[in-house]
């Protein structure tokens, strides 16, 4: 997200975050609960400073089977102390035990049984506890940018995290559209990479435009808290009041081949976004990837924070999957580490 606008002028603190893992902790929030009986272990499992992929081979290693039978939602911040749930394919094999497991960083807090695996992206979103410190800046205006934040949300950037360390991954899909050949996992990456940043373009230029929480015309909306989509339709009073009460939210393509579901004035920006950037364009549609949609702007729920005795900030919000905790922090401060 380096170099794109703000939603409300940029931030009024400075300050850093994640000096130590305990500053950023995560808990996934599956919105679910493993049925208690099957061929699959579903480990609750809270990790320090490690990598969900690397956590998922360490379990493979440990129970020796492969890496193909150990499952997760979604990747987790490395440089943090989170919690969430991985899954274990054990057919006809009793559990282990789990608490006798010596994995760096790793501590199983509870094990069940689930009759299936793990899937990417099943669960309902994240609880984020941030503290950020050593802040210099206007108290007064953050507290009012923090009360502006909860009522109108923030743009939904994707995170730097996506493009992975000093944007190799967006660099992998530049060279594999020019033709390069890379491993599944890899171009797996650069699509997704390549794919975030077409979207966190257009959003840019819609902040810029100041129309990223607006009505335009052609506009196609989705429920907020889930993925429908719907429209485009002709914009009339209740739309717009679904509009203000949140109930709806703004979008913006995921590109892929076929035609934008957008119309008009939406469609023209775009289609100029994927003009100004048509290598990446070009390659994604040419990658089996569909045209898809996100929401423009995000929401916390829960949104809660405290000034601390020693001068830091702490923030606790929950976020919907697929969306960045960064995205809702830079518009309070701009951080370090």
């Amino acid at each position: 997200m380096t170099g794109f606008p703000y939603a409300y002028g940029g931030p009024p603190l400075r300050g850093r975050m994640r000096a130590t893992a305990e500053d950023f902790v995560v808990d996934e929030e599956l919105g679910f609960n493993a049925d208690g009986s099957g061929e699959h272990a579903w480990l609750h499992i809270e990790k320090r400073n490690a990598n969900t992929e690397w956590v998922a081979r360490q379990l493979a290693l440990a129970v020796g089977v492969a890496p193909m039978a150990v499952g997760f939602s979604g990747l987790k911040d490395r440089h943090a102390l989170t919690r969430q749930t991985f899954s274990v394919h054990l057919p006809g094999r009793a559990d282990p035990d789990w608490q006798a497991l010596e994995i760096e960083g790793v501590r199983i807090l509870s094990a069940s049984r689930h009759s299936r695996k793990l899937k990417r992206g099943a669960h309902r979103g994240n609880r984020f506890r941030i503290r950020l410190c050593e802040l210099h800046g206007d108290r007064e205006a953050a507290q009012q940018r923090i009360e502006q934040i909860a009522r109108s949300g923030v743009p939904n950037y994707f995170g730097e995290q996506r493009f992975g360390r000093n944007g190799e991954n967006l660099r992998s899909a530049h060279a594999l559209f020019a033709g390069a050949r890379l491993g599944r996992s890899q171009r797996g990456f650069a699509l997704s990479a390549a794919r975030s940043q077409l979207f966190n373009l257009l959003l840019a230029r819609r902040v810029e435009q100041g129309t990223w929480d607006q009505a335009l015309d052609g506009e196609v909306w989705m429920l907020a808290g889930t993925h429908s989509i719907f429209g485009p339709q002709a914009l009339d009073d209740d739309v717009r009041a679904r509009l203000l009460r949140h109930d709806i939210d703004p979008t913006g393509p995921l590109w892929g081949s076929g035609a934008l579901r957008s119309v008009a004035e939406v469609a023209a920006i775009e289609h100029a976004v994927a003009l100004a950037e048509k290598s990446l364009a070009e390659g994604l549609a040419a990658h089996d990837l569909r045209q898809e949609r996100r929401s423009l702007r995000l929401h916390a729920s829960g949104f809660n924070h405290e000034w601390m005795d020693d001068g830091s900030l702490v923030l606790g919000f929950s976020l919907p999957s697929g969306s960045f905790a960064t995205a809702l922090v830079r518009e309070i401060c701009a951080t370090a580490g």
